[in-house]
């Protein structure tokens, strides 16, 4: 890959040390060359509120516009109650609006969920799957990654220990980068 594709890599937690930041960051570390991924965190986004759609906040332009500028799209989302999270949910709100003009569109995806107990997020992944059709690009299909067990698999600094998950997540990384790459020429 000659071309660097920028890729911005949404986690779907506010928690400050939570997991799926702590993914996301290790994915910028595991990202081959020519992709270069950048973490943008939730945190600060206001509620979505159609009435605001004529004028929206300057929080939802920023967020719209690190999409827009984008070559893809990778989701990590933690499981809340079987499904995303809420943040997560509205940040999706907020950057497919207005109607016909969302800023996910064209954009390769990747879903990448996880959790500390054994299912590894499968039932928030599937929702996404359910959600983005129609208002994102193409969602790759294969390979599909739930990371389980998680709560062991970092340092006391954040950075990414357990071997089986770093190579699960170098598999993964390498496989998106190729996607987006197709997705892009």
């Amino acid at each position: 890959m000659a071309h660097t594709y920028n890729v911005v890599v949404i986690p779907g937690s506010l928690r400050k040390e939570s997991f799926s930041l702590k993914i996301a960051n290790a994915f910028v570390e595991l990202a081959p060359e020519g992709l270069k991924l950048s973490v943008v965190t939730l945190n600060g986004l206001s509620f979505f509120n159609q009435d605001l759609e004529a004028s929206p906040p300057a929080d939802w332009v920023a967020f719209r516009e690190k999409i827009q500028a984008s070559q893809g799209v990778l989701f990590v989302t933690p499981e809340y109650n079987r499904s995303i999270s809420g943040v997560l949910k509205n940040a999706i709100d907020i950057a497919s609006r207005p109607y016909g003009k969302s800023s996910f569109l064209g954009k390769p995806t990747g879903i990448v969920a996880n959790s500390p107990g054994p299912q590894g997020g499968v039932s928030a992944a599937k929702h996404l799957q359910q959600i983005l059709p129609g208002i994102s690009g193409s969602i790759m299909g294969q390979p599909e990654i739930y990371l389980n067990g998680v709560g062991d698999s970092f340092n006391e600094k954040g950075a990414l220990v357990k071997e089986s998950m770093q190579t699960v997540m170098k598999q993964y990384i390498d496989a998106f980068a190729a996607y987006v790459h197709k997705h892009n020429t």
